[in-house]
């Protein structure tokens, strides 16, 4: 289960089978979702319902994390990355293959279950991996690698548009994922033995309920806060796009201004691991959530491509800086037994909070303006700040509790 004690342990012995598949498979996403919403308004939607589709991608996280969790404790991490890769090509050969909003709708469903169970699996490979004074590091680097592919994925999708349109960007997604299963297929199955022991002794595997009874009080206080991060965090994928194509951004544009942004994210992934395992959880929890806040109610004031450029790149600190945040949080707090299902409930929690930004958008651009949604939502995430900063604050006294001789 170990890679060994801290002075010995390297990331670089682990770079290619933690992160290699996370850089490929982000490659795919990374393309597609600063197009999606404008792949939907192609298809007839309106504001409000390309809203709810981009929303898609964390509802199907959201209905897959639990189940998710149960999967990986009977298969073990690296079938499930496998099996993930390889559904989310064929989810993304059928968005691209669809001419209507509903075929849209459902390969982005689809899409989103695959990924929730691609992020648990490759958690608890790292948590077994990595000694936890490197943990912080180990996941602000594999966050990182979805980062790397988030830079990557959107200057490819932006050349593609150009020569051929918006669907080669989901054929692009297709072939990135299946590559990334075949990466995953050459990981070490670390939880095997495990498993092994645990069928032969007939013990079978802890219920995800079970579990969840078990750990209510963490999961529903800083498990709450998780949900404020996430929905914090979800908000550029929905709101910017939108936004964009509110002010006539073409849709290469939005992807070139999705690129820029995301090459800040890559560089402030480092310090941020670093200052999680050095100074605590707390120091940048808050920023994530803060530079989310005032960037919402930013937005409504940028009016050109240099002034959206500038409050993405406000969201990218934050963001950058709470690289592999919620996955370390999860870490922190997951038990020995019955690992997977409570980071499947852990995941549930970050899900709730990725799909419910979308939706908020989605559900006030119905009625209002989409000005007004950024108001409101920046104000809501605002007051969420402190919430974040009380819940992080206490794992972090928690662990110095710990690591006291």
């Amino acid at each position: 289960m170990t890679s060994g004690t801290t002075q010995e342990f390297r990331f670089r012995d682990i770079a290619l089978v933690a992160y290699g598949p996370s850089v490929v498979s982000a490659i795919g996403h990374g393309a597609i979702m600063p197009v999606l919403a404008l792949r939907a308004r192609d298809l007839g939607a309106d504001i409000s319902v390309a809203a709810a589709i981009v929303a898609l991608v964390g509802v199907g996280q959201l209905l897959a994390s639990l189940p998710s969790g149960a999967l990986i404790a009977r298969i073990g991490e690296r079938r499930a990355l496998v099996a993930a890769g390889l559904l989310d090509a064929c989810a993304m050969a059928f968005a691209a293959l669809t001419d209507s909003v509903i075929g849209l709708a459902a390969g982005v469903l689809l899409s989103g279950v695959c990924w929730t169970l691609f992020l648990i699996a490759r958690q608890g490979f790292m948590i077994d991996m990595v000694p936890a004074t490197h943990r912080a590091r180990a996941m602000s680097l594999l966050g990182g690698s979805y980062r790397v592919g988030v830079l990557v994925g959107p200057l490819l999708g932006a050349g593609l548009i150009h020569v051929t349109g918006i669907t080669s960007v989901f054929w692009l997604g297709a072939a990135m994922s299946v590559t990334a299963s075949l990466l995953a297929a050459t990981m070490p199955d670390l939880g095997e033995e495990k498993r092994a022991v645990a069928k032969a002794s007939g013990q079978g595997h802890l219920g995800v309920w079970t579990v969840i009874r078990s750990h209510r009080t963490v999961l529903a206080t800083v498990g709450s806060a998780v949900v404020i991060l996430g929905m914090s965090r979800s908000l550029r994928l929905s709101l910017l796009p939108l936004w964009a194509d509110h002010l006539g951004l073409s849709a290469s544009t939005t992807s070139l201004i999705f690129a820029g942004a995301a090459a800040i994210d890559v560089a402030f992934m480092w310090p941020g691991g670093w200052l999680m395992d050095t100074r605590g959880r707390m120091f940048v929890a808050v920023p994530v959530v803060l530079s989310m806040a005032l960037a919402c109610l930013l937005l409504p004031l940028a009016t050109n491509v240099v002034t959206v450029s500038l409050v993405m790149a406000m969201i990218a600190c934050g963001n950058g800086l709470g690289s592999g945040i919620v996955m370390t949080l999860g870490a922190d707090s997951a038990p020995l037994d019955g690992r997977p299902q409570f980071l499947g409930a852990w995941r549930l929690c970050g899900d709730i909070g990725n799909s419910g930004g979308p939706l908020m958008v989605s559900a006030v651009a119905a009625v209002a303006p989409l000005a007004t949604a950024c108001l409101v939502l920046g104000v809501l995430i605002l007051a969420g700040t402190g919430w974040v900063g009380y819940w992080t604050r206490r794992v972090d006294v928690a662990r110095e509790a710990v690591s006291r001789p």
